[in-house]
């Protein structure tokens, strides 16, 4: 599968940054992508590592200008979207690139790029996501109850992927994505 899109993704605390953290870390023939938020960093995020952190003012000027691959409002709150121009670099360079997205941009991927391989990040339990989440403790009560509400509908959406890792071992986890990744394309 070298150097075809890989996108990531997965319901809300499901570890999605845990395991493209672990990733980043340990496989560094992946190119991950670095996507751009205007919502306010977490303790210890920074910018151009974790996300680039966008005003809604830029946010909103680079899609006009078509500069994302996929961008939407995530949670009924914050933007997040995937910056086009680095995609298309890694990808002509021939580098293993990795998308970690929300369902909605991993549909508009779809779309822009079908031959891209989708991947899936699901809880080993309903309950473990829930944990994550609360254990996080970055959000408010009414924001985990929205993000819990999206989940649900995330995880009804993991047929549409082509295939599915249960992240029950964020090691474990990475381990199977970056394998899939080495993959040569049949």
């Amino acid at each position: 599968m070298s150097g075809r899109l890989v996108v990531l993704a997965g319901p809300t605390a499901v570890g999605k940054g845990t395991v493209a953290a672990y990733i980043r870390e340990h496989y560094p023939e992946v190119w991950l992508s670095v996507s751009a938020t205007t919502r306010p960093p977490r303790p210890g995020e920074i910018d151009g590592v974790h996300y680039r952190f966008l005003s809604d003012e830029e946010f909103a000027r680079t899609a006009r200008e078509d500069g994302f691959l996929e961008h939407a409002i995530v949670h009924g709150r914050a933007s997040y979207g995937t910056p086009k121009a680095p995609v298309e670099e890694a990808m002509a360079e021939g580098k293993l690139p990795l998308l970690e997205i929300d369902l909605q941009g991993a549909r508009q991927v779809k779309q822009n790029a079908p031959d891209a391989f989708f991947v899936f990040l699901e809880p080993p339990s309903w309950d473990e996501l829930v944990r994550r989440l609360v254990g996080r403790g970055t959000e408010t009560e009414e924001e985990r109850e929205r993000r819990l509400q999206t989940a649900k509908v995330e995880l009804a959406a993991k047929s549409e992927f082509d295939h599915v890792i249960v992240n029950d071992d964020v090691r474990r986890a990475a381990e199977e994505l970056v394998s899939l990744m080495r993959t040569p394309e049949n």
